[in-house]
């Protein structure tokens, strides 16, 4: 199961997170093993400085992988997301950064797997 939440500066409308939505479930298949199926997605809109400045605009992306990627594919997928994220809302893409996390366990419906 992956999730991916996204963090920005600003307020994400709901058409534009529909469509976001739509493109990180057809960029999570970059992943092996990873589908929209089982993908789960947070918007989150906060403060947020780097380099002791505000930006106009910036992202965070927190992928969570249940298990492990091949590094290969997670660069692919930082294109896509970065890309998407560019023309969806404008921000530069090097004012997008994504963090990857693998995790060994992962809990659903009262057990884990």
């Amino acid at each position: 199961m992956p999730f991916i939440n996204t963090k920005t500066n600003f307020e994400i409308d709901k058409s534009k997170r529909e469509e976001l939505k739509k493109g990180f479930g057809e960029a999570i298949s970059t992943i092996p093993g990873k589908s929209e199926g089982s993908l789960m997605l947070a918007f989150e809109n906060c403060p947020m400085y780097f380099k002791g400045q505000e930006k106009e605009k910036i992202a965070f992306v927190e992928v969570m992988l249940y298990g492990r990627a091949d590094r290969g594919a997670m660069n692919e997928f930082t294109g896509k997301v970065c890309s998407l994220l560019n023309r969806v809302t404008g921000i530069n893409e090097s004012d997008i950064y994504v963090k990857y996390e693998e995790v060994e366990v992962w809990g659903c419906g009262g057990s884990n797997f």
